[in-house]
């Protein structure tokens, strides 16, 4: 059975203020294709659809349309759940009336877990969905009060969900948490209470065959490659500039065993950190790309993003490598200085500024400089 995994679509975000509509529809475009080209039996969307509990309208429009796509153009299933931006009863509305043979949506925690069971020629799969929950929820639903963190959320999930798996049925687990020993990146928001551990450990999915997971924005596995992040198919920060985004293609054999193919995804602008003179970024070729300039000129350039915007309209930080190096900024050096000598108070300002000393050129001018203003002063 072939599964495509993917997560973290978070619709409606911007890019520092950016839109991404257009990047977010060339992604769900992938996806389709993706889902035609390799036949895909499954397609799983392991949480965050959307950026925030109330989307943006386009949000929403945009991916009714692409479900719709999934449904009329493919023969895939699909199985998905909210995530901690999503609200969970607006994920679970789209459930009501779905054909539940082709479709698992699964918003807000529930004491029974019924997977959706698919077969193909060596017998049944079982898909659980497990929608993120707070603890207090969990608590309410469980009726534990021992219910104080996301592992203990999810180890009642598992729990739940491995009752209604059939036997000897090949299983498969999607969920959206934080499992210990993964690598985050600055986009994720904390999944638990201010001050409590928000990791769950790997061995709670103890007899799953597949673990799909999202929250986490790099894709990645964890501890064994059959517990894996598909990662965000865009890159939301400049701490991201270096991740390789892709979709998952998980084939699951017969007795259970997966192997995996990452499918690049190809976004319309990605994201640079430029780093060099800013003359020299200028000579570069013009790109759309979201970048973060970082400047090597030692003194200021007057206009600096403005004229960078010409080449790269959507630079969206520009900073200067000297600030990051305040630690071997030199200290103004304690020595006496003539108020009378101009030149050597100037030169000596110069040298702070740009740790360079006058030069024989600009020492001329400032002397004829301060000589004209001497003139000048004498004259009124």
């Amino acid at each position: 059975m072939k599964i495509l995994h993917t997560a973290d679509l978070h619709l409606g975000r911007q890019f520092n203020g950016i839109s991404l509509e257009e990047d977010h529809q060339a992604i769900l475009d992938q996806i389709v294709r993706a889902l035609i080209v390799f036949r895909v039996d499954v397609l799983v969307i392991a949480g965050d659809i959307f950026d925030r509990a109330a989307p943006p309208t386009t949000a929403v429009r945009q991916f009714n349309a692409f479900l719709s796509r999934v449904a009329t153009e493919t023969t895939a299933a699909v199985v998905m759940i909210g995530g901690n931006h999503d609200s969970g009863d607006r994920i679970a509305s789209m459930s009501i009336m779905t054909d539940t043979r082709r479709a698992l949506i699964r918003g807000v925690v529930a004491a029974n877990e019924p997977p959706m069971v698919l077969k193909d020629e060596h017998g049944p799969v079982a898909l659980s969905g497990l929608p993120f929950s707070y603890e207090y929820a969990a608590r309410a639903c469980f009726g534990n009060e021992a219910i104080q963190t996301p592992e203990d959320v999810l180890c009642a999930q598992v729990e739940a969900a491995r009752q209604n798996v059939p036997h000897g049925a090949r299983w498969v687990i999607v969920a959206h948490c934080f499992v210990a020993g993964a690598q985050n990146t600055n986009g994720e928001r904390p999944l638990a209470r201010v001050g409590g551990v928000d990791i769950v450990r790997p061995e709670i999915f103890r007899g799953a065959h597949y673990v799909a997971l999202g929250h986490l924005h790099r894709p990645q596995f964890v501890g064994t490659p059959h517990i894996r992040y598909a990662g965000s198919p865009l890159a939301f920060g400049f701490d991201e500039a270096d991740s390789k985004k892709s979709m998952s293609l998980v084939e699951v054999d017969n007795v259970g065993r997966v192997s995996i193919d990452l499918i690049p995804f190809e976004p319309l602008r990605g994201v640079r950190v430029l780093r060099g003179r800013h003359a020299e970024l200028l000579l570069a070729k013009q790109s759309t790309d979201f970048v973060n300039a970082v400047l090597t000129d030692e003194v200021p350039v007057i206009d600096a993003m403005r004229r960078l915007r010409e080449v790269f309209p959507n630079t969206c930080q520009l900073t200067y490598e000297r600030e990051d190096r305040a630690a071997d900024i030199k200290p103004v050096r304690a020595k006496a200085i003539k108020l009378a000598d101009s030149i050597e108070v100037i030169g000596d300002f110069l040298e702070h500024v740009r740790s360079e000393h006058m030069t024989a050129h600009e020492r001329t001018l400032v002397s004829s400089a301060l000589h004209h203003l001497h003139i000048q002063e004498y004259a009124a």
